[in-house]
C-alpha cells in the first residue's frame, strides 16, 4: 500500500538569501492561484537518488508556499523492483525481455497501491516508470494527472517503450527534463519539458566550516592535505563507476599522493545497486587510497557535502544521466566538474563554466582533463565560481517549483503541452 512521506513546511522567505527574488515572488504568486487545489505527488523511494531528494526540497516548499501537498511512496516486493529496475534500465536503451511474469508482477503491485490512494486529489504527479499505473489503476479518483520522468528516454528498447505505454494514456501532462529526452511515442502528446534543481538549504548543501569539512573527511580515512577526486551518484551501471577508478589510476601515476572516494547512495527500488556496489568495493579494497561509501555505510547528506567541499575535483563520468544533481550540488559549492557529455549534465555547464565535458566513454579524455584541474589550481578556482552563479541563476529548488506549479495551473485550466 502506498506510504505516506511526513514533511515540515519550509517558508519561502527562508531562500530570500541564496534564491534569486524574482524566482521566490513567482512562487508565492503561482502559489496564490492553487490555495484550496489537493496534490499528491507519488514515486518509489524515500530515500537514494535524485528524485526523493527533489521530493523532499519541493514538497516541503510547496508545504510551506500554503498549498495542500502530501508525498506517497508506492510498496512492492523485491520481484516488482527488480522488473521497474529493468524496465528503468530498458527505457534508458539497455536490452529488456518482457514475459508475462513480468507484466503480470507489475499489474498486481500496482493495482495494490492504487487501491489505497485517497480521492480527494486535484492534481496527482506520479513520477517515473515504477508508479506511472497508477493513472488508468486508480479510477475512483478524479484529478488531472502528470507523469514526470526523470530519466532519458529518447533512445528505448521498442518492447521496453510498449511495456510502459499501454499505461501512459490518460495524463493530463507528460513532463521531461529536455526536449531531447522525450519518449518517441509521446510526441505527439501534451509535453512541457523543464530540469529539476538542488536545495541551497538542505544538509548537502548547506555553507560548512572548512574546518569541519577536513575534520568529516578525515574520519572517513581520507587525508584531508592530499589531492581528492571525489564521484557521487548512485551505484548504477549508467554512472560507470569502474571507469571512475580506470581514470583515478592513471591520473594518479601523473599526480602522486591523489585519492578518490565513490560515494552512492542506496535506494529501496534498486537491487541492482547492492549487486554493484558489492562489486565496486571488491575492486577497490586493496587500494588504500580509495574510499567505497553508502549512505547505508554511514555517510550522511552533511557527509557528502563536505566531500564535494573537499574535493579538488569532482567527477561525473555518466555514460546515460537523466540530469545529474550532484553537478549542480558539486558546482553551488564552487568545485570543479569533469563530466560525460551526456543528458542533462549539458544543461548544468559547459566547457569552461563549472568545469569541462568531454565524451562519457573516453577515458584519456577524462584523465586529461582531470590532471589538468588538480595541478592548475587556479583555473579551478575560476570555473567552479562560474559554476556556482549558473546554478544559482538556472537550478535552485525555488526555480523548480515555479515551473512546476505553473505546469498545474495549466493542467487545471487544460491549457498544458506547452515547452518552458
Amino acid at each position: 500500500m502506498l506510504r505516506r512521506v511526513h514533511l515540515a513546511p519550509v517558508a519561502p522567505e527562508a531562500y530570500q538569501d541564496t534564491a534569486p527574488t524574482e524566482q521566490i515572488e513567482e512562487c508565492l504568486s503561482r502559489a496564490r492561484n492553487l490555495r484550496g487545489i489537493r496534490i499528491a505527488h507519488i514515486n518509489a523511494t524515500p530515500y537514494g537518488g535524485g528524485v526523493s531528494e527533489l521530493l523532499r526540497s519541493a514538497v516541503a516548499l510547496e508545504r510551506g508556499l500554503g498549498l495542500a501537498v502530501d508525498w506517497f511512496v508506492i510498496a512492492g516486493n523485491n520481484r516488482f523492483f527488480e522488473v521497474t529496475k529493468s524496465l528503468h534500465n530498458g527505457l534508458q536503451g539497455a536490452p529488456f525481455l518482457p514475459s508475462a511474469e513480468f507484466e503480470e508482477i507489475y499489474e498486481l503491485n500496482s493495482r495494490a497501491n492504487a487501491a489505497t490512494l485517497p480521492r480527494e486529489y486535484d492534481v496527482i504527479v506520479v513520477h517515473d516508470p515504477q508508479p506511472a499505473a497508477l493513472r488508468q489503476l486508480a479510477s475512483h479518483v478524479e484529478a488531472r494527472w502528470i507523469w514526470r520522468c526523470h530519466i532519458d528516454t529518447s533512445q528505448p528498447d521498442p518492447a521496453a517503450e510498449a511495456f510502459l505505454l499501454r499505461w501512459l494514456d490518460g495524463y493530463d501532462a507528460y513532463v521531461f527534463t529536455m526536449p531531447e529526452f522525450v519518449l518517441p511515442a509521446l510526441q505527439a502528446r501534451k509535453v512541457v519539458t523543464f530540469p529539476p534543481g538542488i536545495d541551497p538549504l538542505s544538509p548537502k548543501n548547506l555553507p560548512l566550516a572548512a574546518m569541519l569539512c577536513r575534520r568529516i573527511v578525515t574520519w572517513h580515512g581520507v587525508e584531508a592535505g592530499r589531492p581528492l577526486l571525489v564521484q557521487v551518484s548512485r551505484y548504477d551501471p549508467w554512472k560507470d563507476p569502474f571507469g571512475v577508478i580506470r581514470v583515478f589510476r592513471r591520473a594518479r601515476e601523473r599526480v602522486p599522493g591523489l585519492q578518490l572516494a565513490l560515494i552512492g547512495s542506496m535506494a529501496l527500488d534498486d537491487p541492482e545497486g547492492w549487486r554493484l556496489y558489492e562489486q565496486v568495493r571488491a575492486e577497490a579494497e586493496q587500494d588504500p587510497d580509495i574510499l567505497v561509501g553508502t549512505n547505508i555505510t554511514g555517510i550522511s547528506f552533511v557527509e557528502v557535502n563536505a566531500f564535494q567541499h573537499c574535493a579538488w575535483v569532482v567527477i561525473q563520468k555518466s555514460i546515460r544521466e537523466g540530469f545529474g544533481l550532484v553537478v549542480s550540488e558539486a558546482l553551488w559549492k564552487e568545485t570543479p566538474v569533469v563530466a560525460g557529455r551526456s543528458g542533462g549534465i549539458t544543461l548544468q555547464m559547459e566547457d569552461g563554466i563549472g568545469g569541462f565535458l568531454v565524451p562519457p566513454e573516453d577515458d584519456d579524455a577524462f584523465v586529461e582533463r582531470v590532471v589538468q584541474l588538480l595541478t592548475d589550481r587556479e583555473l579551478a578556482r575560476a570555473l567552479g565560481q562560474r559554476g556556482r552563479q549558473r546554478v544559482r541563476e538556472r537550478f535552485l529548488i525555488t526555480r523548480y517549483v515555479r515551473d512546476e506549479l505553473r505546469l498545474m495551473t495549466e493542467v487545471l485550466h487544460g491549457s498544458a503541452g506547452t515547452e518552458e
